[in-house]
């Protein structure tokens, strides 16, 4: 049985989504928050395996709280459950450690997956997700690596898999491979070899020793 927390600051959609997963005996739903410092709190209480999270929402966003979770270390996977797809919430919501990005409007079987596919740390992202964050990886990247990207991209060049280096810098294994794409599209290359040797090529490793 997995085990939830709902957060979302409308009152309707957690009972939606808790008569919903309640009625499934594949689910038990701990609790629920209406915000996300609440969520934190409950995160760290309940120790739920998935939190379903809402983005925007008063007080303290989702995105916040998914990086504080991920701070303090709370072992659940976060699925993210919103109306929004656009570059400004995909992008910071899977940075800050998202497992998955789920919009509203998915049918409930796709949910109940998404869910035990996160449950098991498996990366899940609608189609119109997936699609966003394609667009993002396709456009011409002139910016250089950001701080984090090259905190990822020297633990690869020293041997460390994905799941290590994930364990090094506090931030989840989904979180790592999206740093990843990211070098890999300002790099104009495909795989972990060829950014290294690309990275180092342009001095990007051999100035930070």
């Amino acid at each position: 049985m997995i085990s939830i927390l709902i957060v979302d600051d409308h009152p309707v959609v957690r009972d939606g989504l808790r008569g919903m997963f309640s009625a499934d005996p594949r689910f038990e739903v701990l609790g629920e928050a209406d915000d996300g410092a609440e969520a934190i709190v409950a995160g760290e209480k309940l120790r739920p395996d998935v939190i379903l999270m809402d983005l925007r929402m008063p007080r303290t966003d989702g995105v916040t709280a998914i990086r504080e979770l991920a701070r303090r270390g709370v072992p659940a996977r976060v699925l993210v459950l919103t109306t929004y797809d656009t570059d400004q919430d995909v992008l910071p919501a899977i940075q800050a450690g998202a497992t998955g990005y789920l919009l509203k409007d998915a049918p409930r079987e796709e949910l109940f997956r998404a869910v035990e596919a996160a449950a098991q740390g498996q990366a899940v992202l609608s189609p119109a997700v997936a699609a966003t964050l394609m667009g993002q990886m396709r456009q011409p990247a002139s910016e250089p690596l950001s701080q984090r990207e090259l905190e990822v991209l020297e633990l690869i060049a020293g041997g460390s898999t994905n799941r290590e280096a994930a364990k090094q810098l506090f931030i989840s294994e989904a979180t790592v491979k999206t740093h990843l794409l990211h070098v890999y599209a300002k790099l104009g290359v495909n795989d972990r070899a060829a950014a290294v040797a690309t990275a180092f090529h342009r001095g990007y490793l051999s100035r930070r020793g």
